[in-house]
């Protein structure tokens, strides 16, 4: 009987899969395999755009049709037992036949379907790939590494797109070359986050328990660094906390238009639970902020700031790189 179930949900994955494949088309599908791709995105006007590690975002393909596009989105959608309708115009989820992370809209909230693909990565890019592709130089992936080495929190800012995650991957594969006997407990929301360390725990919040329950559940793991995808809301001041209480050497991302206003975006998460600022707890917690932005060139790490401590005057902050 078991065996017979297991066929079934393999014949239902098989046909799924192919399903998805004839919607998506060979472009699509091809990009999802190509290890350089990064995010694919289908604008309302039908026009396919395409973007790579260390270039700049390509048109590939400028009739897309409406009705492609909603069919593959209902595929998706029925997967996991739901629908995309007027009432409800978004669905955030993974795809299911890689993993990547899909974000689709339809009417009345877009003039036509649209969808965007953030590539689940097949490989790691190591902070070496980072240099070669020109998005940032040898001093600052040494500033990076030396970091890591000597257990420094880490906070990686950019704004939507930027490839803050991927980032923090190659951060994160540095710290399993160097520090292998370390026990990594990661938190996310959407499964992106790579690590080859052979000692780790990923941990992934949903609708029922989020980041900020399972930041204070990750404290009973006995971890050396705690890691989170990303920080959206007042779990900023429980990893402030762990980070200041014996768990250095972790890494963070959060959205900011720049290296300074990353910390200002910490202190207003930290205020949704807190109605006391905390500009010290956030100088002594955070000890490297790691800006990365788009331009027209491509993405590149803009500016590395060490964070000194608060004084009367600000956030003490020395430009590195």
């Amino acid at each position: 009987m078991v065996a017979n179930t297991v066929s079934l949900q393999e014949l239902q994955t098989a046909r799924l899969r192919e399903k998805l494949s004839r919607e998506l088309g060979t472009a699509i599908c091809g990009f999802l395999n190509e290890p350089h791709v990064i995010e694919i995105m289908l604008n309302p006007d039908g026009t396919l755009w395409v973007e790579r590690l260390g270039e700049g975002i390509e048109l590939v393909e400028q009739h897309f049709s409406a009705t492609r596009a909603e069919g593959l989105i209902g595929t998706v959608a029925a997967h996991y037992r739901t629908t995309v309708t007027r009432e409800n115009p978004i669905i955030e989820c993974e795809l299911p036949i890689d993993g990547s992370r899909f974000e689709a809209m339809i009417p009345p909230i877009v003039s036509a379907p649209c969808f965007t693909i953030r590539r689940k990565a097949s490989r790691i890019f190591a902070l070496a790939d980072y240099v070669e592709a020109k998005i940032m130089t040898e001093a600052q992936a040494e500033v990076i590494k030396q970091a890591v080495v000597d257990k420094k929190n880490i906070l990686v800012v950019g704004g939507t797109g930027t490839g803050k995650t991927t980032l923090t991957n190659a951060i994160i594969d540095y710290m399993a070359e160097t520090v292998p006997e370390d026990r990594l407990v990661i938190i996310e929301d959407t499964a992106e986050i790579q690590c080859r360390s052979p000692n780790k725990v990923i941990l992934r919040a949903d609708s029922n328990v989020d980041m900020l329950r399972l930041l204070k559940a990750t404290m009973r793991l006995r971890p050396d660094r705690i890691l989170v995808g990303e920080v959206r809301g007042g779990e900023a001041l429980s990893l402030l906390k762990a980070w200041n209480t014996g768990h250095a050497g972790g890494v963070a991302t959060v959205h900011a238009n720049d290296a300074k206003s990353g910390l200002t975006r910490i202190e207003a998460l930290v205020a949704e639970t807190s109605s006391t600022p905390m500009p010290s707890v956030i100088a002594e917690a955070i000890n490297i902020i790691v800006f990365i932005a788009k331009t027209k060139d491509g993405r590149r790490v803009k500016e590395i700031l060490r964070v000194k401590g608060f004084t009367t005057k600000g956030y003490d902050l020395e430009l590195i790189e």
